[in-house]
């Protein structure tokens, strides 16, 4: 797929120009109502339905320099959190226009990397006031409150983004039907509360009712216990900037910190509220995630017994069988390994079931020709003849012979292997009524090995009494249909021992070409999860964060700039007088083009909901709101306000009677965060580029007039 058209201006930064066009691409992606495309390989014509950002930069033409930057920085961030890839994607489209217009304006290269860099870190510090601490989520695990009990209803915009009731706004259709994001405050009764007294003892709201009511009082003590906090992340590897840290909270500094930690009475303490808030309206992914969780923790209740050890969900020990063209009913949660084998194995599996059997683990390939990494062929050795397919038939089939009677000797009837396996060799295991599985993951194996007792091998020479498990069974995994069978071509397995801690989530779809989807939301959602408890903390979702960052940046731009800030920020120590003019002269500049880049991705969101006609209209939303949170004195105690609220705009509409069931939504803090740097720092470093990069012997000069306007460094 060739990438969106766009004319490339040459007279302006070309790889500014670039990412924005390969951003414009992934825009329907933001938010939790995501419009899919259908990708279409030109060679093959097989198609695919994508709704994310990592399938659909696959299938672009990312030949260039600044498309290779770009999906190294996607795929580094979809590898490591499985979400914020989307959001990503969009920032570096809002902030290379930023830079783009800077450079328009005659801001100095220089200027806009550091304003811009100090700007986001002045951002991350003030959001951390908006923190809800996790505590204590799998307390509740064991009672009938489940995930699938819930109603679940529709997603909603974080209120203070909703339609206001009196702007005329809203869309002549009747919006009660339609999906967007949404965020509730719960108290710790799991009540949502309509008023600033969020999380609080029943006894300390009366008891501070009068003063709570103040925002300034509020913004006061949640400022009390973080004077001195500071960023727990370190700088992106594009640039090494100096500490910041020392004048974050200057009383007139560029970077005043005017946020504070979420005090202890504000926190999330159920899992079916965490999960839900996490799914952004994907229930039927994050439903399958939580009875991974609960299996997970009924088997680490199991192997513990009466020691108190915290339980910790374990996302390695959860792997996922994706079954093309199979109903969606058959998807399910299980404990074990399920696996699809070729239907030539059905007889060898009827064999094998309901009875105890013996395993071996090998850790590479299962190949006559296989050498691991560290082996050295002996430099006296020559092969003659090599090309003969006789001595190459004869070579395999006597090591074939030599593993057969390796697994009979010790009486093995199933082998796993995590790389590939002979074809050989399969088709004689079948024979011999011993099953080889290929493809096996790392996990998968250790897990075995952990519960089976089998220890891992590298080669079947090495397989001694010692190295073989025992305890394992073999069977077929439920019944599906056998016209289903017949055309997928494949059948599912399962294969598991006692205690073993594995856990294979089955994902089906009747249309293939929705599979590798539906993988993708299962484990955004199930990552999603894994961080939240590990990091024990989680932001409010709905564009409450962005919103503050933007709210945040336009009190920055309208701060005085004060000697003062000059002798401690790093970046300006010991500059010439022209950067420190410039620096007041642009410095507001910058900060406003930063700052629309949070506006478009707001208004952008808010429009994919489909609560809104045009990004206009969500625009002119957002404006009313940053004039209400700049006259309140305090943008975090305004949010925190608005969230409380459930009779906000719109929000009342469509929503069920029983105001327990409201869910609140939460976004992951680490990986958003990390999102925001990743993208700034692409911008930032295409920035610090040239239009392009010549590579090759036959270039030729770039023309004057084309590069004309365009600042070289």
């Amino acid at each position: 797929m060739m990438m969106a058209s766009r004319v490339i201006n040459k007279r302006r930064h070309v790889g500014l120009q670039q990412l924005s066009s390969f951003s414009g691409t992934g825009r329907t992606f933001l938010g939790p109502v995501k419009s899919s495309k259908f990708i279409t390989d030109e060679e093959c014509h097989e198609s695919m339905l994508i709704s994310s950002v990592v399938r659909l930069l696959e299938s672009l033409d990312l030949t260039s320099a600044v498309g290779q930057l770009l999906n190294e920085a996607v795929q580094t961030q979809n590898n490591t959190y499985k979400t914020g890839s989307s959001t990503l994607l969009f920032l570096v489209g809002a902030w290379s226009s930023a830079a783009e217009e800077c450079l328009h304006l005659g801001v100095p290269i220089s200027l806009i990397v550091s304003v811009m860099s100090e700007g986001l870190n002045s951002c991350i510090e003030e959001v951390v006031s908006l923190q809800v601490p996790i505590h204590n989520v799998f307390d509740q695990i064991d009672s009938t409150k489940t995930f699938s009990g819930l109603d679940t209803g529709s997603v909603r915009l974080c209120p203070f983004l909703q339609i206001p009731s009196d702007t005329g706004l809203q869309k002549e259709h009747d919006l009660k039907d339609v999906a967007s994001p949404s965020l509730t405050i719960y108290n710790l009764s799991g009540i949502p509360v309509r008023s600033p007294k969020l999380f609080m003892p029943q006894a300390e709201v009366e008891a501070n009712k009068n003063t709570l009511q103040n925002p300034q009082t509020l913004e006061k003590s949640l400022v009390a216990d973080n004077r001195c906090r500071k960023s727990i992340l370190i700088h992106s590897r594009h640039f090494n900037r100096t500490d910041s840290n020392q004048w974050m909270n200057k009383p007139e500094g560029f970077l005043e910190h005017h946020g504070a930690a979420i005090p202890r009475t504000y926190r999330c303490n159920d899992l079916i509220e965490l999960e839900m808030g996490l799914s952004h309206g994907d229930h039927n992914s994050m439903k399958l995630v939580d009875e991974a969780v609960r299996l997970q923790y009924q088997n680490a209740s199991m192997q513990q017994g009466s020691c108190s050890v915290p339980f910790m969900f374990d996302i390695s020990r959860i792997f996922t069988c994706c079954l093309p063209g199979v109903d969606e009913t058959f998807s399910c949660v299980c404990q074990g390994y399920i696996t699809v084998v070729s239907i030539s194995n059905n007889t060898l599996i009827k064999e094998l079931q309901n009875q105890p059997i013996r395993i071996i683990l090998i850790e590479g390939d299962l190949t006559e020709n296989y050498r691991h990494l560290g082996f050295n062929k002996a430099a006296n050795i020559n092969t003659l003849l090599e090309s003969m397919k006789v001595q190459q038939d004869s070579s395999e089939e006597r090591w074939t012979n030599y593993v057969l009677q390796v697994l009979i000797k010790f009486n093995v009837n199933l082998v796993l292997v995590q790389g590939n396996v002979s074809e050989d060799l399969i088709e004689k295991c079948i024979h011999s009524k011993r099953l080889v599985i290929g493809s096996v993951n790392s996990n998968v194996m250790q897990a075995f090995a952990e519960a089976s007792g089998a220890v891992q091998v590298a080669y079947i020479a090495q397989v001694n009494e010692n190295c073989v498990g025992s305890g394992v069974s073999v069977n077929f995994w439920r019944s599906i249909p056998s016209d289903v069978i017949e055309r997928i071509n494949i059948m599912t397995i399962m294969i598991k021992t006692a205690g073993i801690n594995l856990v294979t989530v089955v994902l089906t779809s009747p249309v293939p070409a929705q599979m590798q989807a539906k993988e993708d939301r299962f484990w955004t959602c199930a990552y999603r999860l894994y961080y939240a408890l590990k990091e024990q903390k989680v932001f409010p979702g709905g564009g409450a964060v962005e919103f503050l960052c933007l709210s945040h940046l336009q009190i920055l731009v309208e701060q005085p700039l004060s000697k003062r800030n000059h002798v401690c920020s790093g970046w300006l120590h010991n500059t010439s007088s022209w950067l420190a003019s410039s620096l007041a002269l642009y410095r507001s500049t910058v900060l406003k083009c930063l700052a629309n880049g949070w506006h478009k991705y707001l208004s952008t969101l808010m429009y994919n909901t489909a609560n809104y006609s045009s990004e206009l209209g969500a625009s002119t939303v957002i404006q009313q709101h940053l004039q209400n949170a700049t006259d309140s004195g305090s943008p975090s105690s305004y949010i925190l306000n608005e969230c409380s609220k459930l009779n906000s705009g719109i929000f009342n509409s469509g929503i069920s009677n029983k105001l327990e069931q409201i869910p609140s939504v939460y976004d992951i803090v680490t990986p958003k965060i990390e999102a925001w740097r990743r993208a700034l720092d692409l911008v930032l470093l295409v920035l610090q580029t040239d239009s392009e990069i010549i590579t090759g012997h036959g270039h030729t000069q770039i023309n004057s007039q084309e590069t004309e306007g365009f600042l070289f460094l």
